[in-house]
């Protein structure tokens, strides 16, 4: 079979979509059939620039910043057409050529004109004004963020994108949640699935330095909708109490200036420490000492690729209990009230009281993650979904 798979962002862009599509790519590519044959012939289009990366190590074809004429040809020689986003042109153009789609929902751009369901003018979560047809409250959202023509211009792009979506042949969520979220038609739950960092060897998680020396860390873009500074907030009362610990703050954006300013006037600095953006094996060094990883966001993540990921290595992790997120965790780490930084403090501050729960949880979150997050059950559940729309496509083209 002949695949196409679309990704906007790809390496050697760095982000949570771009790790899941190369992942996913490179499992469909090597998966062979009964007879040794392979069963997909993998091409993945970008819009992201090769740089440094050596496409032709890749087990498929990679075709860069190509146009819109060539994007076309290889929609129409595909059998079925895979999108990471619902992206207009290769929509519009799987439409046209009537070719069999399947759109994976890594956020709510179908449902969303920011694709994140916050509402800007107060930073809240935003009840789906897109979807119930309150497209005043979407321009006004717009605005705080883009000009007034740009916001009408992202608004009217919803209603092809919506549009289109609703014709998929399959829409793919990454979390139930983003299911019920979008409504679409035609819609199945795909979780994400990573390769197990230890192989069959559950392996060591790094001990404890001290009794209560514990390092909690927060893995991530400095964006508002991650919810660092509840975080901070939250150092902050359990200083005040005289608890000892630290907290690592691992990555880099635009907040990162702000975060500053707040460590130092709260005075964190003796227990706070902001890493700066790492990879490879400058974060599993920062992170090697780290046992509890925090994720505070305010937003409804679609999954939560960093919970998933940090469960998988044993790590206890400290979630809102909103979105995806909540549901990739599960009754495998401890939720806190999103943008509540006393409910974020009362969980630090019972791992800090009964270290014993980071061996507890942390098992139960590797557990947890085995069984849901196994990177061939996601490439297998793909390959089931291409066959089926691609066998239910022959059987319209047969009857015409």
């Amino acid at each position: 079979m002949k695949l196409l798979i679309y990704s906007h962002f790809f390496a050697p862009s760095i982000g949570g979509v771009e790790n899941i599509v190369l992942s996913l790519a490179r499992g469909l590519a090597e998966l062979r059939d009964s007879n040794g044959v392979s069963q997909f012939e993998v091409t993945l289009f970008t819009e992201t620039q090769a740089g440094n990366n050596d496409d032709a190590a890749l087990p498929f074809r990679v075709v860069r910043r190509a146009g819109l004429i060539q994007l076309w040809q290889l929609i129409r020689s595909s059998d079925v057409v895979h999108v990471a986003g619902p992206a207009l042109a290769p929509l519009f153009l799987s439409f046209i050529a009537r070719k069999p789609l399947v759109i994976e929902h890594h956020g709510y751009q179908a449902i969303c004109p920011n694709g994140v369901m916050v509402y800007q003018p107060d930073r809240t979560v935003c009840p789906g004004h897109f979807q119930a047809g309150r497209y005043g409250n979407c321009l006004r959202c717009q605005k705080c963020q883009t000009s007034a023509i740009r916001s009408l211009a992202s608004l009217l792009l919803m209603f092809p994108r919506h549009w289109l979506s609703c014709k998929a042949a399959i829409n793919i969520a990454i979390a139930r949640h983003g299911l019920e979220r979008h409504a679409l038609p035609r819609s199945s739950v795909i979780y994400y699935g990573i390769e197990d960092p230890f192989g069959q060897d559950m392996g060591s998680p790094p001990a404890l330095d001290t009794p209560g020396g514990v390092c909690f860390a927060f893995v991530g873009r400095f964006v508002p909708e991650k919810g660092i500074p509840i975080l901070l907030q939250a150092a902050k009362i359990l200083k005040e109490e005289g608890y000892q610990f630290e907290v690592l703050l691992i990555g880099d954006g635009p907040q990162r200036a702000r975060l500053e300013a707040t460590i130092s006037s709260a005075q964190l600095k003796n227990c706070v420490r902001i890493t700066g953006y790492l990879t490879g094996p400058a974060l599993t060094n920062a992170l090697r000492e780290v046992r509890v990883v925090v994720m505070p966001s305010i937003w409804e993540e679609t999954a939560g690729l960093a919970a998933i990921e940090q469960m998988m290595r044993g790590r206890l992790v400290i979630a809102s209990d909103i979105g995806g997120l909540c549901e990739i965790v599960g009754d495998a780490g401890l939720k806190s009230l999103p943008g509540n930084a006393d409910s974020l403090a009362e969980c630090m501050r019972r791992v800090l009281r009964d270290a014993s729960l980071i061996d507890s949880l942390g098992g139960k979150a590797r557990d947890r993650s085995l069984g849901l997050f196994a990177r061939g059950r996601m490439i297998d559940e793909h390959a089931r979904v291409y066959h089926q729309v691609f066998r239910r496509r022959l059987g319209q083209v047969s009857s015409e």
